[in-house]
């Protein structure tokens, strides 16, 4: 390409968001991002923030380093490790997941990703119930009622409602947002519940007596007139149980507020799934998590694959073991039974805890980073590594499970954090 001339390189999938959204075209000129077509307030600034990669390849106590050095400094401090942690992962590849899978397996250590600090309650309550679920396709075509359940997707995942769940047409809602009825329930009228047919203002800490109330009012059980937990009124309830009886094909998409419950997450999610298993006696219809993270979804199949568990997973006997809260990232940090730590991608450490955090700083650490990332640490070794779909080819889970192909656009030498992990262990075992 002459230098000067400007490239548009399109079906390009975007990580930001667990929409990953593979419909962008990116303007390239001089091997760098110039435009991206559509505009999303996520998307474009991430893109356009990518410049120059950094000369510095790898970093031993914050300065340059020759990368097999840096391989070798990081080979040194796991293989004095007794108790590791590798976390992290949801801004990775199946490539670099299966890695570090491998890597803490060799290690016997402890893995586990970021859906411990966000939907692990989620998890835990599908693992125990189930789910009836979908993917966003079969939202799109099918979906004449959407509910947006402790979640603002405006916000989080801005193309959300114009790709799938709002204005997108499909098969059997040809007029698109006309031929949906779009229902928010939040604690406070966020940008989505702006734009929603019904919005239901919850009391913070009523989901659960809300969904079982609802679940009551389905299944055509009384419920008492006076005043509810929730804070919602016994009518509201009953309209909106009718609503989702006699939809053809309806949807919760639910968020952070319903798995950060005081009184128990995993509960409330519980509830809610029940109430999607009694609804299909009447009609079709999903729940779904609106993860946030661009490839978090991932992790956790990568990790199902491997290990047969999907976080908090912990290899020191030779097998893996689960165990959320005890093999937790966060947790094993405050308790202190962690010795050395391998963060793939720091943007995970935001989620911590203060005391997890404070344990964090005190322990040997290896950080694998995109090369424009701002680590909030000050690791004793450091890699600069590809960004996925960038700078190298890979793969990524959309928030349904469907995995997405990642496309290189913009050449690059740094390598992935996959061959970063595979050169770590090949030491450790040349060791």
């Amino acid at each position: 390409m002459p230098t000067g001339s400007e490239v548009i390189v399109r079906d390009v999938a975007c990580t930001t968001c667990g929409c990953v959204c593979d419909d962008l075209a990116v303007s390239v000129r001089d091997n760098r991002i110039v435009g991206l077509q559509p505009a999303c307030p996520l998307a474009e600034p991430w893109f356009l923030s990518l410049g120059d990669v950094p000369a510095a390849t790898a970093r031993i106590a914050g300065r340059p380093a020759p990368l097999e050095a840096a391989v070798a400094a990081a080979a040194d401090v796991l293989g004095r490790s007794r108790a590791p942690l590798i976390y992290g992962l949801s801004r990775s590849s199946t490539e670099g997941q299966r890695a570090a899978v491998r890597l803490a397996d060799r290690l016997g250590g402890n893995i586990d990703t970021t859906a411990s600090r966000c939907h692990a309650p989620s998890i835990v309550a599908l693992q125990q119930v189930g789910e009836s679920t979908c993917s966003l396709g079969e939202v799109r075509n099918r979906c004449d009622l959407v509910v947006f359940w402790g979640t603002n997707p405006v916000q989080s995942h801005p193309r959300h409602l114009e790709r799938y769940s709002g204005d997108a047409m499909g098969l059997f809602v040809p007029r698109g947002r006309r031929d949906r009825f779009l229902v928010v329930i939040d604690t406070q009228r966020t940008e989505t519940a702006q734009q929603a047919d019904l919005f239901l203002q919850i009391e913070p800490g009523g989901d659960f007596e809300a969904l079982w109330t609802l679940r009551m009012l389905v299944r055509g059980l009384a419920v008492p007139d006076h005043g509810l937990p929730s804070g919602l009124a016994r009518d509201e309830l009953a309209a909106l149980a009718q609503r989702m009886k006699s939809c053809r094909s309806g949807i919760v998409f639910f968020g952070l507020g319903l798995t950060r419950h005081a009184r128990g997450g995993h509960h409330v999610i519980e509830a809610l799934l029940r109430l999607v298993t009694d609804l299909n006696r009447h009609t079709r219809f999903y729940a779904r998590r609106m993860r946030i993270p661009g490839d978090v979804a991932g992790a956790d199949s990568v990790l199902c694959w491997q290990t047969g568990f999907p976080f908090s997973v912990n290899l020191a006997r030779g097998y893996p073991r689960y165990g959320p809260g005890e093999y937790s990232a966060n947790e094993l940090l405050e308790r202190h039974e962690v010795d050395a730590c391998v963060i793939v991608g720091s943007e995970s450490l935001a989620r911590l805890s203060p005391a997890a955090w404070d344990s964090l700083r005190k322990l040997p650490s290896i950080v694998l980073d995109y090369p424009h990332a701002a680590c909030p640490l000050s690791p004793n070794v450091a890699f600069a590594t590809a960004i996925y779909g960038v700078h190298a080819p890979g793969t990524a889970y959309r928030m349904d499970e469907v995995p997405i192909p990642l496309k290189p656009f913009l050449a690059g030498d740094l390598p992935t954090d996959g061959e970063v992990l595979r050169a770590i262990e090949r030491m450790l075992c040349e060791g």
